[in-house]
């Protein structure tokens, strides 16, 4: 596998080299290139370094382009304005380049050198409740993540952190132990998540009734959490048959999401419950902590509630139980210390961000989090309906994830099935590719907007042929693959001797970014690039495919060679930048 260094990157080092001689101590100055719609590229850095240097910047500029040798790699350099240049590449020069990335199967993009081990904290639904509408972000906005790092060569622990411990538990264990045939399955075979959850409502309802209306199952409920948390085996088992029974019905989610979740990686926050108290002792000793009425809090200088007074992170309350704050510091240090994480992602929704915020200062002072070891929460914004506001049902209930999949699901299944007989799908494909449409017009409108914006939830938009939606993508790499099958026995080859044509340049240049579009993802935690990279190539397609015929009428050998080449290496970097994302790409639609 060899990683091939983009135009951009070639181009930028034979400007500092020339920058470097022109003006020796300005060596190792960055010329700041980027893309420019005068030329290909465009270099700002000499006004900058003139300037420093006392010197003037248009000569500067002048003696810089003399030291640049013409030839394979630029074909021409102007200095322009004040000093700016402004740089176009050879043709030969972009075939070549995308000729060494097809013949590499990652496409020549490169491993990331200083790649660690991250923990991604992602999907995290509870126990014994219902997935809805707001679980969706962090499942496709981690799993995306997890795909672009692992891309990078990062070595990626994905950890999900369910809610399976508290209070509620001892009302559902006792309601059981006292009914306890309410979680039987109706057969042997096997069990719907769709059964399960059903189960697992009607027991919660039952409880909570009998929890408001009956004072003795209410004090028999809140013994059992003692037995609980005492780790008493019975209701320990009991409390096993709850966890079994979500993720039967939590795996089944996940699948129709199209997203692969072993049980390894679920650790909830049960699976904590032995670090707490040396957790707290390790707080406590250090100073990090200090006793507050009883309970151990950690102050913050810069966190205060309305009345002024400041807000602690509680770690333990003054009852000797323990919150939020002690698990996800014993999460920290289980992560940091026994799996090695040099950083920490938390997909959670922005609402989080001051517990977060608290909860990594806190591991920063106890040491556990440092210059080497970072946590950072990629917040999400809230999902919202048509009219704005956040998406609820007509009743005014959380919408429930599985009914939007499923109605996603519908949608496409119908826009699939009116194109189906031009292309000749099969009913199986019909259905099959109803789904991957579905799910991926799910997972695009939400990683198309940046995870901290709130993003309206629009199904007739979201699967629309038309504008920046995952089926003009997926429709856009089946097009190529029928443009491919049509081309018969013709070969595409690349051919670097050639001229090429506007779009065909714009489009071999937008393919050559790639590489460096997915570092800067997989570094600042933003899936939203990736898609809005892809929405551009497919609408760089559309134009060369307009404008430079492949097929019909056909064009001359070598130039239908060198187009079938570019839209084979397109659909290459669609189906892979697509796959990142968790979304699939039929080879017919």
């Amino acid at each position: 596998m060899a990683s091939v260094p983009s135009l951009a990157s070639s181009v930028n080092q034979r400007v500092a080299d020339a920058l470097a001689s022109a003006l020796p101590e300005a060596g190792g100055a960055d010329p700041l290139l980027r893309r420019s719609d005068r030329a290909d590229f465009q270099a700002n850095g000499i006004l900058a370094l003139a300037k420093k240097a006392k010197a003037n910047p248009r000569e500067l500029a002048t003696t810089v382009v003399e030291g640049i040798p013409a030839g394979d790699l630029i074909k021409e350099i102007e200095v322009s304005g004040p000093g700016f240049l402004n740089i176009t590449v050879a043709d030969g020069a972009i075939i070549s380049t995308l000729a060494a990335r097809a013949a590499d199967d990652r496409l020549g993009v490169p491993l990331n050198a200083s790649a660690g081990t991250t923990v991604i904290d992602y999907a995290q639904p509870n126990v014994a409740k219902e997935m809805h509408v707001g679980h969706l972000r962090s499942a496709v906005i981690g799993a995306a993540m997890v795909e672009i790092l692992e891309f990078t060569g990062e070595k990626v622990v994905r950890r999900h952190h369910i809610g399976d411990w508290g209070t509620q538990f001892g009302m559902l264990i006792q309601y059981l132990l006292e009914h306890p045939h309410e979680l039987d399955h109706k057969s042997d075979s096997e069990v719907s998540g769709e059964e399960a959850m059903s189960n697992l409502n009607r027991l919660y309802k039952a409880s909570r009734a009998l929890f408001d209306s009956d004072e003795e199952f209410k004090t028999r409920a809140r013994a059992r959490v003692v037995d609980l948390q005492a780790g008493e085996p019975e209701t320990l088992a009991l409390w096993q048959r709850f966890v079994d029974e979500s993720k039967i019905y939590f795996y089944s989610v996940f699948n129709k999401l199209d997203m692969d979740i072993q049980d390894p990686d679920v650790v909830g926050e049960s699976g904590y419950n032995d670090m707490l108290v040396e957790t707290c002792k390790l707080l406590e000793e250090s100073g990090v902590a200090v006793r507050s009425n009883g309970a151990l809090c950690v102050f913050f200088e810069d966190v205060k509630g309305p009345d002024g007074n400041p807000t602690p992170l509680i770690v333990q309350k003054s009852d000797g139980g323990f919150g939020y704050a002690a698990t996800d510091l014993s999460a920290i240090r289980d992560r940091v210390t026994n799996l090695g994480a040099t950083e920490l992602i938390y997909v959670v929704d922005a609402r989080q961000s001051l517990h977060f915020k608290m909860v990594f200062e806190t591991a920063r002072r106890a040491g556990w989090l440092n210059d080497d070891v970072k946590a950072v929460q990629l917040a999400f914004g809230t999902v919202l309906g048509k009219d704005g506001k956040p998406f609820k049902t007509r009743e005014g209930e959380t919408v429930r994830l599985v009914d939007l999949l499923d109605e996603a699901v519908d949608r496409a299944t119908a826009v699939v099935r009116e194109k189906a007989e031009k292309v000749g799908l099969t009913e199986a494909e019909i259905v099959e590719n109803g789904q991957y449409v579905g799910i991926g017009a799910v997972k695009y409108a939400d990683l198309s907007t940046s995870a901290a914006r709130d993003y309206k939830f629009d199904l007739d938009q979201m699967v629309s042929l038309n504008g920046d939606t995952s089926v003009y993508l997926q429709y856009a790499y089946a097009r190529i693959r029928s443009i491919l099958r049509r081309a018969g026995d013709r070969e595409p080859v690349a051919h670097p001797e050639l001229e090429l044509a506007p779009a065909e340049r714009a489009l071999g240049l937008h393919l050559d970014g790639f590489g460096e579009l997915i570092a800067e993802a997989a570094t600042e935690h933003a899936p939203h690039k990736v898609a809005a990279y892809l929405y551009q190539l497919s609408s760089l397609f559309t134009t060369f495919y307009t404008e430079c015929p492949v097929v019909k009428p056909e064009p001359e050998l070598v130039v239908g060679e060198n187009r079938l080449f570019l839209c084979e290496l397109t659909a290459r970097t669609l189906s892979k930048g697509m796959s990142l994302l968790g979304i699939r790409t039929p080879e017919k639609l």
